[in-house]
């Protein structure tokens, strides 16, 4: 057979790495890596996360140990996630002045400017019941949780978030948060929304870091059916009309379906979250000695930008950043 008339040869482009990085059509960077950062009350807390092999639980007094290592790793943006001790109906420790993630956003904000602060914005770490919200009975009433949702976020904004990311899935909290912000003159803070959050099995590792599970029942009232793909576009519609700034996808790899139509269909940007779940398999895969974790994780994270994302949030970001410099990913 007569191959010398063909002339389109993929195979040209693939020839070796220079080549391959030159013509990669998913970029990769340290810019685009948000690490997960959980903080609890206590002093001189440095603890090992049992079901997150790798990650720390810090009190705001040994916050620094952290976050020098992502500073140096050249990871600039962190997201904080708080573990009060006193826990109550109402979650009052979310938005309480002296509350732990308001003390590590001062303590983070004298420390390492250079680094840039999100906020998880939520009840459930903070209530007693383990609800993302006020209880009615056995159910959470919305409308008089989104006060408390935006008074939460208004609190870590003064206290020196650079950014929140409301992740309670409560109808029109996007609005409760941006109208307060703006009345009290924080006009120019961004919100990141968890607009597109699923009920899903891959949070139980963080459910255990944080102190988050629920006491009695599910959340599949507030967070989406995994089923639906649809939803997830109305949701997106909704956070984007009330405000929102970026555009959350949570979890990310079994939903990169969902990434992608968020990319596709709205001109914000768009973030994932590569959860806990996601995290523990590939790290337990890779102590049984059946996967090479460095590949895999580099190949997941680009599946993620590859669908789409701008953005990812991940345990993974100071590894990854060493991985970029390595060239395994990037």
């Amino acid at each position: 057979m007569d191959f010398s008339q063909m002339l389109e040869r993929p195979r040209r482009l693939r020839g070796n790495p220079l080549i391959r990085s030159m013509v990669r059509e998913t970029r990769v960077s340290k810019s685009s890596l948000i690490y997960p950062v959980f903080v609890r009350d206590g002093k001189n807390i440095l603890e090992p996360i049992p079901s997150l092999d790798g990650q720390m639980r810090c009190s705001v007094d040994r916050l620094g140990d952290i976050l020098e290592d992502v500073a140096k790793a050249g990871v600039k943006n962190v997201m904080l996630f708080g573990i009060p001790d006193h826990k109550d109906e109402v979650g009052s420790q979310a938005y309480a002045e002296d509350g732990v993630v308001q003390r590590a956003l001062r303590f983070a904000k004298e420390h390492y400017p250079e680094l840039y602060l999100i906020t998880d914005v939520c009840m459930c770490e903070y209530t007693s019941h383990g609800h993302c919200g006020v209880l009615c009975g056995h159910e959470v009433d919305n409308d008089k949780t989104l006060p408390l949702i935006a008074k939460t976020a208004l609190s870590h904004v003064q206290a020196g978030a650079d950014m929140v990311a409301p992740s309670d899935m409560m109808d029109g909290r996007v609005l409760a948060i941006r109208q307060e912000l703006d009345k009290n003159g924080f006009t120019s803070t961004p919100i990141m929304s968890y607009a597109v959050k699923y009920s899903s099995a891959f949070y139980g590792p963080f459910r255990e870091a944080a102190g988050s599970a629920p006491s009695f029942g599910d959340r599949k009232g507030y967070q989406m059916d995994f089923h639906n793909r649809k939803e997830a576009l109305k949701e997106a519609a909704l956070d984007v009309r009330e405000g929102a700034d970026i555009l959350m996808v949570k979890p990310a790899m079994s939903y990169l379906d969902i990434v992608r139509e968020v990319a596709d269909n709205f001109d914000l940007p768009v973030a994932a979250y590569s959860v806990s779940g996601e995290y523990a398999m590939i790290k337990a895969a890779a102590k049984a000695g059946l996967i090479d974790e460095a590949a895999v994780a580099c190949e997941a994270a680009a599946s993620v930008f590859r669908a789409g994302a701008g953005i990812l949030l991940t345990y993974y970001a100071k590894e990854l950043a060493k991985w970029i410099d390595e060239g395994r990913i990037g």
